[in-house]
């Protein structure tokens, strides 16, 4: 599996990159504050009521961009400085996750989709552990034929979650801009702010699921070539 481990080292660097533009993005919009002095709660409250979703609670959670939406219990969990944020950055992130709720509410099929693979994702995720540590070892080759078969379900279930997940988090920040604008909460340099910010963070998930593709076809290509 040697291939695997320099596909993961090569994203792993690309994934470090885009990371750190990230947070230089939402450090750099954190600076830039908004007009109407709202904070990131105060927006996702305003965005969730324009929706009519009235049971959707909104969650200060530790950390830095940890914010995420739960669809299980309908919560909008925002980091400390999404929260109390008066800035364009906040409002980004604040309208983005608001925008899944409101995807959870409108049963946006990519989002089902996603959902309903969580539980499988958790498990090839663990046996993936397990597949990495036995190859190490020299437990199992990449001609034994059930390992191979083992490595492409579980590869190939990481691959499909992180390309369903493209969809679920370029719509979810199309819903958030979208509501920004026709809302006025950012508008002119702030609304642009907003889009780049957005913009990057939506690029660490293209680099996931770029990596886990390139490793599930490359075990693929290994697999079909072995009898040529």
């Amino acid at each position: 599996m040697g291939g695997i481990y320099v596909i993961s080292i090569v994203f792993t660097v690309i994934g470090f990159i885009l990371s750190s533009r990230l947070r230089s993005k939402f450090n750099r919009y954190s600076q830039v504050p908004l007009n109407n002095g709202m904070n990131g709660a105060e927006i996702a409250r305003t965005m969730l009521r324009s929706y009519g979703l009235h049971d959707v609670e909104i969650i200060q959670v530790d950390g830095q961009l940890t914010d995420h939406y739960n669809p299980q219990n309908k919560t909008v969990n925002l980091s400390y400085d999404v929260y109390h944020g008066r800035n364009v950055a906040a409002a980004a992130v604040a309208a983005h996750e608001c925008g899944h709720a409101v995807q959870h509410a409108t049963a946006y099929s990519m989002l089902q989709m996603r959902s309903s693979l969580v539980p499988l994702v958790n498990f090839a995720s663990s046996i993936q552990q397990y597949l990495f540590m036995a190859a190490m070892v020299g437990m199992f080759s990449m001609g034994n034929n059930l390992f191979m078969l083992i490595a492409l379900g579980v590869f190939g279930v990481m691959a499909l979650f992180s390309l369903v997940t493209l969809p679920v988090e370029f719509d979810a920040s199309r819903r958030a801009l979208a509501w920004l604008d026709k809302s006025g909460v950012a508008y002119g340099e702030q609304y642009t702010g907003a889009k780049d910010a957005l913009f990057w963070a939506a690029m660490t998930y293209v680099s996931a699921a770029l990596a886990a593709l390139i490793q599930f076809l490359y075990l693929l290509l290994q697999f079909l070539g072995r009898d040529e």
